[in-house]
């Protein structure tokens, strides 16, 4: 737990997740399921998650946030946590299969977080068929992204099955913290001066390096500038002729591949794990646009780019950027797809304005909640679908003596019609496949179309 540094404030990107939940069709809640083997020791669990949210101060913090949007919000710890709203038991829905699971799990990942508690809840579900049970994990963006969510996850899981090694004593409950107004509005001054200093000296040290290079540096804002612009474009309508509505509703499905084969098949395009895992839902979404006679040119893809570094690998929050482009549809060639989306997204990655997503959000925040709300949405809900590939743990873990065999993570949808989250396991990738039901209502149909797509890139190997 010591590796994971956590900041007093939300970041700028964070806050703006936060702010624009105004409009509930743009809320980022991630939601995972854990499939168990067995029964999980409910004593066991809510010791892991009691010394867990002592270890880990954000498990037990809510925001405040900064009046007159003076700053970003501050994290305080929440004098009224209580484990019983956190973590919950519940008894297996209909038969127990892993349909009713999910059925099960989607209306949870709906509902929005109460912002008066701590941003995550847990749910245990038991007696599934087999004697099986899972546990739905569900977590506010605002605290992390996917790679950091695996890092929080870690405080649950066990080597073994019965580890015998003595946890020790619990830790001490954090103190709660004061949030007079007067108090929370003199901190946030201090804080918006030291922001401002710091945008000060960067700037100065970059009019110092201008005057060695000024052509150089014309030209580097000239390409910064026209990134921008295609960063911040609106794209209020998508490309897809047919998934073009959108609800607050949501649908979840899962898809299984081995991941040594999807490995050896971007191999062939000269490409890495993403690149295989893209293709083949492009080509199962080129394949649902053929089968209702809708070809189209182009979809609207959305990425999460991970910007983690040496200086900021161990930070808790997010540290990605939001890349958006279209890909091609109609490439029958699976490696030259993989080809033509790897360019895609090399491309993406080296947009110049990326490293501008931060300070761009702290613009968007300290407009009117409703400005920067229509602003983010309007780039937002013209995107197609989205796809995110988190790297999970390659050893097998165990949770409250239960060993996981699977664990599926559901993005989300943020405005797009469909969001497809890969997380890998031991030697499988787990896809979590999360769709509006307003723009696709053959949600089989579309499933089918994407088994296909991931079939026909495995097979390449």
């Amino acid at each position: 737990m010591s590796d994971i540094r956590f900041e007093r404030r939300m970041s700028d990107m964070d806050a703006l997740m936060w702010s624009i939940e105004k409009d509930p069709l743009l809320r980022s809640t991630i939601t995972s399921i854990a499939l168990l083997d067995g029964p999980i020791d409910r004593d066991r669990l809510l010791d892991k998650v009691e010394r867990g949210t002592r270890q880990i101060p954000r498990l037990r913090q809510r925001p405040i946030s900064a009046p007159l949007a003076l700053a970003p919000p501050k994290w305080v710890v929440d004098p009224n946590f209580d484990i019983r709203y956190h973590v919950r038991f519940v008894s297996t829905p209909g038969t127990g299969s892993l349909r009713d699971l999910l059925d099960f799990a989607a209306p949870i990942a709906m509902q929005g977080f109460d912002r008066a508690r701590p941003l995550w809840e847990f749910v245990v579900v038991e007696n599934l068929d087999g004697g099986r049970s899972a546990l739905i994990q569900k977590i506010h963006h605002a605290i992390t992204d996917g790679v950091g969510a695996i890092q929080l996850a870690l405080m649950l899981l066990d080597m073994e099955r019965h580890p015998t090694a003595d946890p020790g004593p619990l830790p001490p409950e954090p103190e709660p913290e004061s949030v007079a107004t007067i108090a929370l509005m003199r901190e946030n001054l201090e804080h918006e001066t030291r922001r401002q200093l710091g945008i000060a000296q960067r700037s100065l040290r970059a009019l110092v390096s201008a005057r060695r290079d000024p052509w150089g540096a014309v030209k580097n804002t000239a390409d910064t500038l026209g990134s921008a612009v295609r960063l911040l474009a609106p794209a209020t309508t998508p490309l897809s002729p047919i998934m073009t509505g959108r609800s607050l509703s949501v649908r979840f499905d899962t898809l299984v591949a081995p991941m040594g084969d999807l490995k050896s098949a971007a191999k062939k395009a000269d490409g890495r794990l993403n690149d295989a895992f893209v293709a083949a839902i492009v080509g199962g979404l080129d394949r649902y646009h053929r089968v209702h006679g809708a070809a189209t040119n182009a979809l609207r893809m959305s990425m999460p780019i991970n910007i983690r570094d040496d200086s900021t690998q161990g930070l808790a929050g997010n540290q990605f950027v939001p890349a958006r482009f279209p890909v091609p549809l109609g490439i029958a060639d699976p490696v030259e797809r993989m080809r033509a989306i790897r360019g895609n997204v090399s491309t993406a990655r080296a947009e110049p304005a990326l490293a501008l997503t931060e300070p761009i959000a702290g613009v968007l925040n300290r407009l009117p909640t409703t400005v920067t709300t229509q602003a983010f949405g309007s780039m937002l809900k013209g995107i197609d679908f989205v796809t995110s590939n988190v790297p999970g743990v390659p050893f097998q873990v165990y949770l409250a003596g239960a060993r996981v065999e699977a664990n599926y993570a559901f993005g989300p949808l943020a405005g797009a019609a469909i969001n497809t989250t890969l997380l890998s396991y031991l030697d499988e990738v787990h896809i979590g496949v999360n769709v509006d039901p307003a723009a696709v209502p053959d949600h089989d149909v579309l499933l089918e179309c994407l088994r296909e797509g991931l079939d026909e890139i495995v097979k390449l190997a």
